[in-house]
This record gives structure tokens, sequence and C-alpha cells, in this order.
């Protein structure tokens, strides 16, 4: 039995799935993202708040929307724009589309995180295609995006 475990193991790593790679990527990219974040000022933020604040406009978002881009319930996605609104990152305003509607809405310290991160991911994308070659990865982001696009509609598809 114990060899099947090392087989398996190994091929994952010699060969791995869609999931592991897509994992590997994830992980390794929020490791540095916030790790950098926290060099530059953001040192309470975690990977998990990513799912408001990497789907977050400017002008602010409604709670609905930010849970559809991100995948996220609607539940888990108020839970953390409340972490976000304790923290100092966002708040809540009315809606001027709807008054029934409240729209989260990055403060000074939120815009600042948006700004720096952007530049974090940009940094690594370029350290990214400087290795593999500009063309590489223009080609890896477009097939890449049509997967995840493919993935994320898989849902829909049953």
């Amino acid at each position: 039995m114990e060899d099947v475990t090392v087989r398996r193991s190994r091929r994952k790593q010699d060969e791995p799935d869609l999931g592991i790679l897509s994992s590997r990527t994830l992980f390794g990219l929020q490791h540095e993202l916030f790790e950098t974040l926290a060099e530059q000022g953001h040192p309470r933020l975690r990977p998990r708040h990513g799912a408001v604040m990497a789907y977050l406009d400017e002008e602010g978002s409604r709670a609905t929307d930010l849970a559809a881009q991100s995948g996220q319930h609607k539940q888990v996605i108020g839970t953390l724009v409340d972490e976000l609104v304790e923290l100092g990152y966002v708040e809540r305003q009315p809606d001027p589309a709807d008054r029934r509607a409240k729209l989260i809405v990055p403060t000074e310290k939120g815009r600042d995180h948006m700004v720096k991160s952007d530049a974090v991911i940009a940094a690594m994308e370029a350290e990214h295609a400087s290795a593999v070659g500009e063309e590489a990865y223009t080609e890896f982001k477009r097939v890449f995006k049509l997967v995840a696009e493919r993935q994320a509609g898989a849902g829909r598809r049953k």
C-alpha cells in the first residue's frame, strides 16, 4: 500500500493536474502579495479578504456583485465586509441608483491597498513574462483565461 501512495504523490508532483497547478499559482501569488503588502503598510489583511478587495470598484460595489464575481456566498462576503469595515478598508454607503441597496466603498486606506496590490501583481506578472518571454506569457494568460472562464461555467452546464 505504501508504494501506491508514494507513486500517487510522485505522479502529482511530476504531472500536476489543473487543480494542483491552479492552487500552486494561487497560494504562491497570495503568499508573495500579502507578504509584500504587509511590508507596505497593510499587515492585517489576509488572503480571504481578496474575495472583496480584488473585485471592489473604486466607486463601490454591491455585495451581491462581489459574491458573484468572487464565487463566494453572499453571507461570506457580508462577513468579510464586516471585517474590512472594522479594519478601516471599506464602508457601506447607500447606493444612489437604488435606495434599498448598499454599496461597499473603499476608504482612503482601501484605495491605498488597491493601488499597491495592483502594482505588486503587475510586478509579479512582469517577472513571469521576463522569465518565460513576453509572447509566451501573453499566450499563457490568454489560454488560462479561457480555461478559467470555461471552468467557471462548468457548474452552470450541469
